[in-house]
């Protein structure tokens, strides 16, 4: 077998691996959003607000028709679904095809796909219910997070992790370009 051939073999192996752990990084975000969600659908709904270690955490259920911290909630349901349904489908699918067709570090791989896994998790809430489950508020005092859920904190760390990759990714050009 020839060194070009064991080469282009093991770069295919390694590539399916790390697609594989990809699509079973968005599978668990994506399911474990939907159970969180159930059982906030399940346990807290019609309930009063709870609150846990001196109130830090707060459990709410909160269905939201808007975005991130209700925007837009009050907007025309023909504006909200074409922004927050079409919109979400468009752009979870653009962002998609580029992390496959280029090549991305691993931190911004892994950042891609909690960003559309909270997204499609997300999304998946708009199209079968109409609104967004949101359940937990943290904070201290009156230094609080808006009600959020699972799939938006993976929609956060995932946008955190691409901006750092694209720092690292900045700074490695600047380093290569000055050498």
């Amino acid at each position: 077998m020839s060194q070009h051939l064991r080469s282009s073999m093991k770069s295919g192996i390694a590539k399916f691996g790390t697609r594989l752990v990809l699509v079973i990084a968005i599978g668990a975000t994506i399911g474990c959003d939907r159970v969180t969600k159930q059982a906030a659908a399940t346990r807290l709904a019609g309930m009063p607000r709870q609150s846990f270690i001196g109130d830090t955490i707060r459990l709410e259920y909160v269905e939201n028709t808007g975005a991130f911290l209700g925007l837009g909630a009050d907007w025309p349901l023909a504006v909200r679904t074409a922004l927050f349904g079409i919109g979400n489908v468009l752009l979870l699918l653009l962002m998609s095809v580029m992390a496959l067709r280029r090549r991305w570090p691993a931190s911004a791989l892994i950042g891609m796909s909690l960003f559309v896994a909270g997204g499609s998790s997300n999304l998946i809430d708009r199209l079968t219910r109409g609104s967004v489950i949101d359940f937990m508020n943290v904070g201290f005092g009156p230094l609080r997070t808006g009600i959020f859920n699972v799939a938006d904190m993976a929609i956060m760390l995932g946008a955190g992790l691409l901006i750092l990759a694209s720092y690292r990714a900045d700074g490695d050009a600047r380093t290569e370009n000055s050498s």
